[in-house]
């Protein structure tokens, strides 16, 4: 019995875990590639189960779907990724996983000195109003625009 070269729709799906809608998104996308048998069906290598791999754990570690687009781009088309291919693809992204680690990092310790302010002094506050440019303006909340009461709408009795 001769290998099987290429997968249904359906097969990837199964084989990848992935859903046929997300394949059909991918490959709108042009992460993954077809080409259509006689009668109109997908049809894909063998090569894409390794390439939707990729894109899941990518995707898991938080590499948007442009940045995987480019990295698959690098590799040559109708060839199953090698480890290889991973350890460049992996190494590209470390650096900007390392930056948003630490943006992350950042964001988390500076929100300690929010915990139990609630924003109700969002003139003071760091994340919201950095270095304070909003002090000069006067005490209480500057961004926050109070909506007009019922009352002075006509609404209300």
């Amino acid at each position: 019995m001769a290998p099987v070269t290429e997968l249904t729709v359906g097969q990837v799906a199964m084989r990848s875990g992935v859903a046929v809608s997300a394949l059909h998104f991918y490959e709108a996308r042009g992460l993954i590639r077809s080409h259509r048998t006689s009668g109109n069906q997908r049809r894909y290598g063998r090569d894409v189960l390794r390439r939707v791999a990729i894109i899941k754990v990518a995707q898991e570690v938080g590499i948007s779907l442009a940045e995987i687009g480019a990295a698959l781009e690098s590799l040559p088309e109708s060839r199953t990724p090698t480890r290889d291919d991973w350890n460049l693809l992996s190494t590209a992204w470390r650096d900007g996983l390392d930056h948003k680690i630490a943006q992350l990092k950042k964001l988390r310790d500076g929100l300690t000195d929010c915990i139990g302010c609630g924003c109700m002094s969002i003139d003071k506050c760091p994340l919201r109003n950095k270095g304070d440019r909003l002090a000069r303006e006067g005490t209480g909340a500057r961004r926050l625009v109070a909506l007009p009461s019922p009352r002075s709408r006509g609404e209300g009795a």
